[in-house]
């Protein structure tokens, strides 16, 4: 039986390691997250002729829709032919036919794609034909990557309860593998194991069924779609999930290998005795005898002892190293199809990635196992053991977590001044304040292993059937209701006979550092759906702000008529210490209608001098349209001066952003409103 048992065991370490060769070779290194590069006729340029396409060049693969690129005429009708595709095979464009015959006039490019880290982008722009005009387009049809609201909120909760139920599922199985086998045979731990288990299946399965209403912005009607269901398995976010589906059914196996083996009562070694053991002589060479004899059955015993837990120490090798290959296998389904998948070392980033996150779960998933056994009376040595691991794990997510942080802001500009920067400070706080429940905790701790009688573990309390008891719950309903209420009352007193002041102590500190684990869950959730340092990011969050009005600190937006120059003062300051880190970007457009603007852009230091920087960029984005960025190609024209033409297409309060980077590492995008109209 017990062969059995290692066969099966050495079966599903073969399956896992299959499984997990097969995802991390398809995880491959990506050049950098997705931006678009180029596009033919190119922005805001005037055309002689109708071209017979519009084609986009994106900065690594996308992956494309039925409705990825449209193409919206001045009335804002479509004008494409639909379904775009990869130009000549190559996955990094995007393609689309136009009618012909188009006449002259502004025409409005709207494009929406997935990219290669599984994140929805999106964005517009314009070009015309013969001459730029005044164009009215709906803001139905500029939806750009903007997902539905439901299913926004439902595809984040689903992968929040993902990241919950790994946690919980992997923490608990190494919690009574390493620290308490005995919990294999308590009904509240296996509960727990198949908690997370259902629970990482359903989001799982939910997630996927999401992936396609949240990639195209539609409702949540078109979940149930199998059509979208078949597009999102052909990318690569996809392929991870159904990956991940295939690993849970090998996980089931694995639980069942668990509570089987370790949940069976180890073989109780054999009482040396016997009529040669007991001497009945009172002679000094029958006393020296004796000493000998005893000395040999104290080390005949534990080896009997030894030989008895065999079986369990080698059914908890085997399980453990089959429990730590899923756990590698099921964090490469998230990190294979996320941040660490793509931008700079991504051979370094991808294992990485996955060490962090089986981290977490040791950490995590081990404090909800801990809640359990303390309630089930476990001893100080079981405690202790958690304890080290925790220690460990704390110790790999602050590696991990400083490379990843590094990997991700890129400047320390972007830790303030970007999403991604300040969800990265809201979780560290978290962090801090379960660190500081986790000291308690150890204080807590060491109180329980100073009182011996404290630390030993509560046996469970046996309670014997009352006599009369089956008669009276075939004859008496009244009875049968008070007897089941004492029994209740009596394991409840059995449970909480052991719990201490010091214990009760251990298991509020433990309760506390659980309770923040979940907002932890949740932030990081939030991290992995921004994309660390987009400009589009920051143009939306200083889009927000000023929208409040002016109670919200934000002073007016400057009001402007058509045919007039206007002039907008942007304060900036990178942090670095160049003297061209912090002054003022200066913005003026001509003549500040819809349709062409010439553009002149001025910085000038603190001193008011002009000034260079390394890289500028200038972008008009209309929030309320969900238009944009409308990025404007720049020519320079001197010492911290350039020009361009902006394409602005529509009346309404317009946001502009200028990115100044003024050294390799530090850069900053100030924004303001300003309307047209």
């Amino acid at each position: 039986m017990e062969k059995a048992a290692h066969r099966r065991i050495a079966g599903l370490l073969g399956t896992l390691g299959a499984l997990l060769a097969l995802m991390l070779a398809g995880a491959g290194p990506a050049a950098a997250h997705a931006t678009l590069e180029s596009t033919d006729p190119h922005q805001n340029s005037v055309v002689a002729t109708a071209p017979q396409a519009v084609t986009l060049t994106f900065s690594e693969s996308v992956s494309l829709s039925s409705d990825s690129v449209r193409v919206l005429d001045p009335a804002g009708k479509a004008v494409d032919t639909g379904n775009p595709g990869h130009a000549d095979g190559k996955a990094d464009t995007a393609r689309v036919g136009l009618n012909s015959g188009l006449a002259n006039g502004t025409y409005t490019v709207a494009w929406r794609a997935v990219s290669e880290d599984s994140h929805p982008i999106g964005g517009a722009f314009t070009f015309s034909i013969g001459a730029p005009s005044d164009t009215s387009v709906s803001a139905t049809a500029l939806q750009g990557a903007k997902a539905d609201g439901l299913v926004s909120a439902l595809y984040g909760t689903g992968r929040t309860v993902a990241y919950a139920a790994f946690a919980l599922l992997a923490g608990v199985a190494a919690f009574v593998l390493i620290c308490w086998p005995e919990g294999a045979t308590r009904r509240r731990m296996q509960r727990l194991l198949m908690t997370g288990w259902a629970a990482l299946l359903t989001s799982t399965v939910a997630v996927l069924m999401l992936r396609g209403p949240y990639e195209r912005g539609s409702g949540i009607g078109k979940a149930l779609d199998l059509s979208l269901v078949r597009a999102t398995l052909d990318e690569r976010i996809g392929t991870a999930l159904a990956a991940r589906l295939l690993l849970l059914a090998a996980s089931g196996v694995f639980l069942s290998l668990l509570v089987g083996q370790l949940g069976q009562p180890a073989r109780p070694a054999a009482q040396p005795g016997g009529a040669g053991t007991t001497g009945t002589g009172g002679s000094a060479g029958s006393a020296g005898s004796t000493g000998d004899e005893e000395a040999e059955e104290a080390e005949l015993r534990e080896l009997e002892q030894r030989v008895a837990e065999r079986p369990q120490r080698e059914a908890r090798l085997g399980l453990g190293v089959a429990g730590l290959v899923l756990s590698i296998a099921l964090a490469a389904t998230w990190v294979g199809a996320d941040h660490a998948s793509v931008g700079i070392q991504v051979w370094l980033s991808l294992p990485l990635g996955m060490l962090h996150l089986i981290a977490m779960a040791l950490w995590l998933g081990g404090l909800a196992a801990l809640l359990v056994a303390l309630r089930e009376g476990v001893g100080a040595q079981v405690v202790d053991r958690f304890s080290k691991v925790a220690f460990g794990s704390v110790a790999v997510l602050a590696a991990t977590g400083v490379y990843q942080s590094w990997r991700g802001l890129g400047s320390w500009g972007a830790l303030t001044g970007t999403e991604y920067g300040r969800l990265l400070l809201v979780k560290t706080g978290c962090v801090a304040v379960m660190l500081g429940a986790a000291w308690f905790s150890r204080t807590w701790l060491a109180r329980l292993r100073a009182a011996p009688a404290e630390a030993a573990e509560v046996e469970p309390a046996a309670v014997p059937e009352p006599v009369g008891v089956a008669a009276a719950h075939s004859e008496d309903p009244l009875r049968q209701a008070q007897l089941a209420r004492q029994q209740a009352a009596r394991e409840s007193a059995g449970r909480e006979r052991g719990l201490t002041p010091t214990r009760a102590g251990l298991r509020r500190s433990v309760l506390v550092e659980a309770l923040v684990a979940v907002a932890v869950l949740v932030v990081t959730t939030m991290l992995t759906n921004s994309p660390p340092g987009r400009v589009a990011s920051e143009v939306k969050a200083g889009a927000v702000a000023p929208a409040a009005g002016p109670a919200a600190g934000g002073a007016p937006a400057p009001q402007t008529e058509p045919g007039r120059t206007v002039e907008l003062k942007l304060p900036y300051d990178t942090k670095g210490r160049t003297p061209n880190a912090k002054g003022t970007a200066t913005v003026t457009l001509n003549p500040a209608r819809t349709g062409s603007n010439e553009v002149h852009l001025a910085l000038t230091g603190a001193d008011g001098q002009p000034v260079d920087v390394p890289e500028v960029q200038l972008a008009f984005t209309l929030p309320d349209r969900d238009l944009g960025p409308l990025p404007v190609a720049l020519t320079p024209e001197g010492t911290g001066r350039w020009s361009g033409t902006a394409q602005l297409p529509l009346a309404g309060t317009w946001v502009v952003s200028v990115q100044i980077r003024s050294s390799d590492i530090d850069q900053t995008t100030p924004t303001q409103q300003f309307k047209i109209g």
